[in-house]
């Protein structure tokens, strides 16, 4: 009887291990992209979106009925960019090149979207406030937005899943509200 039970648990171990490796397989074969910039196109026609970054190149991805918008009205999704080019978003994309797909876009307007470089020197109780020193010494506290994400140039994934730790090299995509330094993205060196 213990024998047969050892067995049932082995094979679930097995699956369980199996059905991780397939997802991470999965995520090699379409990595994510993090692309920040300003709308030079919607095509609606071509579900598209181009974004230029700040070092002038632009990057067009797709974008599906599936594609959500945050920062627009609720429930916007892709299309809803259209007519709204010169905006600052943050596009989260899986694919390569000409078929990189846009899963995600944050939608900031006219609200620039800044950056610090610097090391995480603090990270506050519910990781909800992260402290980052730059390079001349000066430490700047940000208060982490609820759609923020941290890209360790190997993954991507949501800041409350992964989160930041003291010591890293990141740079630190925020936008200014109320006086305050929002992080909306954590980019490691």
């Amino acid at each position: 009887m213990q024998s047969r039970l050892l067995q049932v648990r082995l094979r679930i171990v097995l699956v369980l291990l199996a059905a991780c490796f397939a997802i991470g397989v999965a995520r090699a074969q379409n990595p994510t992209h993090v692309i920040t910039g300003t709308v030079e196109k919607v095509d609606a026609a071509a579900k598209t979106i181009a974004v230029k970054t700040a070092d002038g190149t632009v990057e067009t991805v797709k974008f599906t009925e599936k594609t959500t918008v945050h920062g627009l009205k609720d429930g916007a999704k892709g299309a809803d960019l259209a007519g709204r080019e010169g905006g600052h978003v943050i596009v989260h994309a899986t694919g390569e090149g000409a078929e990189k797909t846009a899963h995600s876009v944050e939608w900031f307007g006219d609200k620039a979207v800044h950056t610090t470089e610097g090391t995480v020197e603090e990270v506050g109780k519910g990781m909800k406030v992260v402290a980052v020193k730059t390079a001349d010494g000066t430490k700047e506290a940000f208060e982490v937005s609820g759609h923020a994400t941290v890209d360790t140039g190997k993954a991507v994934g949501r800041y409350s899943a992964v989160g930041a730790k003291k010591g890293e090299h990141v740079t630190v995509y925020y936008t200014e509200e109320a006086g305050k330094k929002i992080a909306h993205l954590f980019k490691h060196l």
